[in-house]
């Protein structure tokens, strides 16, 4: 069944019940194949696995080796989720229905706008990026560790990073203003 049909098909299906479980909602299962050109599908940190589960109109997805680990994987992550927006008093989203995404907040890393745009260009080496108070170093490239970016940001600032071994960016930026206003 083609994925809007069956999204049409398992909304009109959640009118009679109002505590959903996965089986409830519109699923697809797909194979995931390497790309040889992609510098992620070669890169050891980001492992590839044969199938890929998804909640269609969702953003929640489980991997794994075989289609029931796919499964698996997909129900613990809606489990988790749906206890998550439990705990946040949230309603679940209805079955079919599209699910928006939400962005992380970006309160700290734009409480330092000239900052955050020179360390894009300069460290990043992009000529814009979107960059929440979550995101991290990790979010920039496929290598094993952060040290590349660790020894620009010293070149380029004069601040160690290196104990910030999340390399969440707010942290950082922070750091690096902090050490600004000191001198």
């Amino acid at each position: 069944m083609p994925s809007p049909l069956k999204a049409w098909w398992k909304w009109l299906l959640s009118f009679r019940k109002h505590n959903w479980q996965l089986e409830d909602y519109p699923v697809a299962l797909r194979t995931q194949k390497a790309d040889p050109d992609c510098a992620y599908d070669n890169n050891p940190r980001f492992k590839l696995h044969g199938y890929v589960a998804a909640i269609i109109n969702w953003h929640v997805d489980g991997f794994g080796e075989t289609r029931e680990e796919a499964l698996n994987d997909l129900r613990a992550k809606f489990l988790a989720r749906k206890a998550k927006l439990a705990d946040e008093g949230k309603p679940m989203p209805r079955p079919g229905t599209k699910v928006p995404i939400e962005f992380a907040p970006q309160g700290r890393v734009n409480a330092h706008p000239e900052l955050k745009q020179d360390f894009i260009h300069r460290v990043l080496d992009l000529e814009g990026a979107f960059i929440s108070d979550k995101s991290s170093l990790w979010d920039f490239h496929v290598e094993e560790n952060n040290d590349a970016l660790v020894a620009k940001i010293r070149e380029v600032y004069g601040v160690d990073v290196n104990d910030i071994d999340s390399g969440n960016l707010a942290e950082i930026l922070d750091r690096i203003a902090a050490s600004r206003e000191s001198r």
